[in-house]
C-alpha cells in the first residue's frame, strides 16, 4: 500500500516532536503518547498535509495542543491526589542536570513554557511561535521575557536578594569623619 511519503515523514519528524513534547510535559511516556496521537491525526489527513510547506508544523501544533490539554488534566489530577494524600514518584531516567532544567520548566506557567520551548529549543522565530500559538508577536515577546527571567531565577537563584541573618548593619560614620581629608 502506497503511503505517499507519510512513513518517511513520520520517521524523520517523530523523534523531534517527541523531544519537543518531553520538554513541554517533562515526561517521556506522555510525550510519546501525545506524539503518536498527533501523527495518527496527521495520517488521516496526509493527502492535504503533504501539500503544506511544513506539515511538521501542523503536527507540532496539534501535539502541543494535546499536551496542553493533558497538562491541565494532570494538574487537576495532582490536586485530587494531594487531597487524598497519594504521592507521585518522579521520573528518574534523566541526567541530574536535565532533570533540574525540566523541573524548572515545569514550574513556569504553561504559556511561558510553551513559547520558551518553541523559540529556544526548536529555534522557531518569534513570528513562527506567534503563528503556532495563535497569539500576537508582542504577547510572545512578553512571555519569552518573563519566562526567561523566571527560568533564570529558578535555575540560578540570586544570593544577593537574600539577606543573611547574621550580617550586622553597617555603622554610620559621623558627619565630620566622612568629609575629613586624610
Amino acid at each position: 500500500m502506497a503511503d505517499d511519503g507519510f512513513s518517511a515523514f513520520f520517521q524523520g519528524a517523530y523523534p523531534r516532536i517527541v523531544g519537543q513534547l518531553r520538554l513541554l510535559t517533562g515526561d517521556l511516556a506522555s510525550a510519546e503518547d501525545i506524539a503518536q496521537e498527533a501523527f495518527i491525526r496527521a495520517a488521516s489527513r496526509w493527502r492535504q498535509l503533504a501539500r503544506y510547506d511544513q506539515p511538521e508544523a501542523w503536527v507540532r501544533r496539534t501535539a502541543f495542543r494535546l499536551a496542553i490539554d493533558l497538562l491541565r488534566r494532570a494538574r487537576r489530577h495532582r490536586r485530587l491526589l494531594a487531597r487524598l494524600g497519594t504521592r507521585v514518584e518522579p521520573d528518574v531516567e534523566l541526567y541530574p542536570q536535565d532533570r533540574v532544567v525540566i523541573e524548572a520548566l515545569q514550574r513556569l506557567p504553561l504559556p511561558q513554557r510553551e513559547v520558551l520551548v518553541l523559540h529556544h529549543c526548536l529555534d522557531l522565530s518569534v513570528e513562527a511561535v506567534a503563528a503556532q500559538t495563535g497569539v500576537s508577536v508582542g504577547t510572545v515577546k512578553s512571555r519569552l521575557s518573563r519566562g526567561r527571567e523566571r527560568l533564570a531565577a529558578l535555575l540560578h537563584p540570586d544570593p544577593s536578594r537574600e539577606v543573611p541573618e547574621t550580617q550586622p548593619a553597617p555603622t554610620p560614620m559621623p558627619e565630620e569623619d566622612r568629609h575629613a581629608r586624610p
